[in-house]
């Protein structure tokens, strides 16, 4: 038995009484009182309270039947005018179900006697815990079913609990109770029809216990008298969560609810020819074109289908309605036409796409530097950026195509590119054009890469930095792509998903007073993100730190940061040579890209300073080759060189992510797939069962439960993740350090696979086995490490 309220005895509020002569009178008068009410609320309280009295009652409670059949409600008060709700189900074998279950009458006179129950039923007990807890003895018991006249259908259930006279209840009282629960179900049947007649969008509230009748009729009054929405007053007032309210406008409109998502993609080609004062006013939005139709969002849909608005716009699609409250509704219009809080912010980037479609035919005649220069183009610029940074965006891509086929425009997010807008052919031109006067290019060469950088902050509320680079294309054309520098603080090392041996190998080699490590990857896989790492790790008031970056993305306080300038002659080489002269005990170098800046390294490390660099190459030992390629000395170069950390980044799975036990073909597959790394190794070929059962114990170990159960997960798909199943990313990491076998083949020229197996034998784990054992950690899944680690 589920009783969420415990009510406390009620001897003392009326008197008591024992003489039965009036009964007849009083009943009487109560069920006129019955037939009399205007809510059920009368029914729980006044109604209840008069029938306590009239069956000298310590406690008389009515329920009636839930819409489900699932529970019993009635409703108490708590004082100051305030009706919680009392639930009880009907699961178990107590009392008050078995009389709702048997619509029997049941008059006990001790719930407390076994005998008496088992009489009933063999089955049948009485529920102990709240007497328990309370303190509070119930002894004698009055159940009546209240029952449908109609149908013998069940509506609700009277309880009387320890009657105050001597004994159990009379049978004139058991006589009367039949009376008043005919009199009861004719009420109750009255009043659920007259709720059914009048129901509310938000009556769910009130059958679900999110909110009591009489707090929603408060709440319509507030609103009422402030002037404001109901909703708000719901949300604000009385705490009722948004989600609480959708359910029931989907439960009274029948259609799904759909909340607002932050990061929902704007359908750009069903938006282009709407205005938002149209949209707004109308009160509905295209959200998705999906394989069920054109979604359409809408605070009234039965409103929608009766004038067939939508369909009159679009009568080629089949349109999917689905219900939101007022507020998301109206989050969901700033989304996607923009906030009215700014000029910048207020921007409406479909009516900026009409505009300049419609004027696209002088745009092409008119000046180009004049064009760029247009309102509307700035402003489309700047929120194309702004937008980009918002969605959580790395890089932006422009893509004219040739003839009158529109500029595409896509982000990339997560390593994924989407699509975000496509822009009229004639503005092609004009739209590279005050890309390049932002960044200070030279807008009349277009035959030869171009690279610069945008300080947004000049030209929109926002102090973010993009990496600007122009490449001429195909038809005479210009593409661009702009990256967002990720501004910020630097992320701890203990929380750059490093396994625990990686992580005690790394701080060993960069505890190391002189010497030189690099970390390399692709663009793109967090290079510069885990060197300022190190560098957050190393940085301490009496240690002197210089950078050369290209550009700065991340600053610290402590360490002197040197901008690259080629244009003014400030190369990596040039601002190395400086640094030796300026008494560094660490120097970060962007990249090692050629001889010099790598030979004035090896230089600087030999001679007791600590070289922090990256490379782009893509395993550790491969870097090896790549550098002794570039004519390092390969003696000098083993001496100086401490490790090297090769970097990728895989998408991380959501936190909506399945979990389920691993089973053995899962486990052996991954097994199978981390061993293949290690097949050229002596002790594998000498004894390959030993080497797997070796590597399983250890990951049972590490990664499985007290069982010794390793929990795999897979993605799954929600809001949040935009039903991709994955959300950010997670660095895989193969770090290679400088042994005395690995300086030996440095020094010997070996090849690269000589170099691996050198480095496995020290206890090196490649990408791939690093991107397995995250994979153990619930950190990914295989297919991601798959699609990062392809040789």
């Amino acid at each position: 038995m589920n009783v969420q309220i415990e009510l406390e005895p009620q001897t003392n509020q009326l008197p008591a009484m024992a003489d039965q002569s009036h009964f007849p009178q009083r009943l009487e008068a109560i069920i006129n009182k019955i037939q009399a009410v205007s809510s059920l609320d009368e029914i729980f309280v006044d109604v209840s309270k008069a029938l306590r009295a009239l069956f000298n009652a310590d406690r008389l409670t009515v329920y009636t039947l839930s819409e489900d059949g699932s529970y019993l409600l009635s409703r108490v008060n708590l004082g100051n005018g305030c009706l919680q709700n009392l639930r009880l189900t009907l699961d178990e074998n107590d009392i008050i179900a078995f009389v709702s279950l048997s619509k029997q009458t049941l008059n006990l006179k001790d719930v407390y006697d076994r005998q008496e129950l088992i009489a009933v039923n063999p089955q049948l007990n009485f529920p102990k815990d709240a007497d328990k807890r309370t303190g509070y003895r119930t002894k004698e018991m009055l159940l009546a079913p209240i029952l449908n006249a109609r149908d013998n259908t069940l509506l609700g259930l009277v309880q009387a609990v320890n009657h105050n006279g001597q004994g159990p209840f009379p049978p004139l009282y058991v006589e009367g109770m039949s009376a008043i629960c005919q009199a009861l179900a004719i009420a109750i049947r009255q009043r659920q029809q007259q709720q059914l007649l009048t129901k509310s969008k938000y009556d769910y509230l009130v059958t679900s216990a999110a909110i009591t009748a009489t707090d929603l009729e408060l709440a319509v009054r507030l609103a009422r008298e402030k002037g404001c929405d109901l909703e708000d007053v719901l949300i604000d007032e009385f705490k009722i969560k948004p989600a609480q309210i959708g359910q029931a406008l989907s439960n009274f409109f029948n259609v799904r609810y759909e909340p607002y998502r932050a990061d929902r993609n704007k359908p750009f080609d069903v938006l282009r020819n709407l205005k938002r004062d149209f949209v707004e006013s109308n009160q509905w939005l295209p959200i998705d074109e999906s394989k069920e139709g054109l979604v359409v969002l809408t605070l009234d849909p039965e409103r929608l289908k009766a004038l067939r608005i939508v369909n009159q716009i679009f009568p080629r699609h089949h349109i999917v309605y689905t219900v939101s409250t007022e507020r998301e509704f109206k989050a969901t219009l700033d989304l996607f036409y923009g906030a009215n809080n700014g000029e910048i912010s207020s921007v409406n980037i479909n009516e900026m796409l009409s505009d300049l479609e419609d004027n696209v035919e002088e745009a092409v005649t008119v000046d180009e530097t004049s064009e760029a220069s247009e309102n509307e183009l700035v402003k489309l610029v700047n929120k194309i950026i702004m937008d980009a940074h918002k969605m959580g965006a790395s890089d932006i891509h422009i893509e004219p195509y040739p003839g009158k086929e529109k500029t595409k425009i896509r982000f990339r997010k997560d390593g994924t590119l989407l699509p975000y807008i496509e822009i009229p052919a004639g503005y092609r031109n004009a739209l590279v054009t005050r890309i390049k006067i932002m960044c200070d290019l030279d807008i009349a060469e277009k035959r030869k890469p171009q690279d610069g950088k945008i300080k947004f902050r000049k030209y929109a509320p926002l102090d973010i930095e993009l990496r600007v680079a122009t490449l001429p294309s195909a038809g005479g054309l210009e593409d661009v792509v702009m990256r967002i520098l990720a501004a910020g603080e630097p992320i701890p090392l203990e929380k750059m998903n490093f396994t625990a041996r990686n992580l005690q190998e790394l701080k060993s080699i960069i505890s190391k007073p002189y010497g030189l490590f690099f970390v390399c990857g692709p663009t793109g896989s967090g290079k510069t993100t885990t060197l300022h790492s190190v560098l957050k790790h190393l940085n301490t008031p009496e240690t002197k730190i210089w950078t050369a970056e290209d550009p700065v993305e991340i600053t610290q306080k402590g360490l002197r940061q040197v901008q690259v300038n080629v244009k003014a002659g400030l190369t990596f080489a040039a601002v190395m040579r400086s640094f030796l002269r300026a008494d560094p005990d660490i120097i970060m170098v962007g990249e090692m890209r050629d001889k010099e800046t790598t030979s004035i390294g090896i230089e600087a490390s030999l001679t007791g300073h600590l070289v922090l660099a990256t490379l782009h190459t893509n395993s550790a030992p491969e870097s090896v080759i790549r550098l002794l390629d570039m004519g390092m000395d390969p003696f000098n170069f083993s001496d100086a060189l401490l490790g090297i950390l090769a970097q990728r980044l895989a998408k991380r799975l959501c936190k909506c992510k399945k979990p389920h036990p691993a089973s053995r073909e899962e486990l052996k597959a991954l097994l199978i797939e981390y061993c293949d790394e290690l097949k050229h190794l002596e002790h594998f070929k000498a004894n390959p069962e030993a080497a797997y059962q070796e590597i399983e114990s250890r990951w049972l170990q590490e990664y499985g439960d007290e069982n010794k159960q390793i929990t795999l997960y897979q993605r799954v798909g929600c809001d949040n993740c935009n039903g991709t199943g994955y959300a950010g990313r997670v660095a895989l990491h193969e770090l290679l350090t400088a042994t005395d076998a690995l300086k030996k083949n440095i020094q010997e020229h070996a090849r690269v696979a000589e170099m691996l197996v050198t480095g496995l034998n020290d206890g090196m784990r490649t990408l791939k086995q690093d991107g397995i054992e995250k994979v153990l950690q619930g950190l990914t899944d295989i297919h991601q490490v798959r699609a990062v680690c392809i040789k």
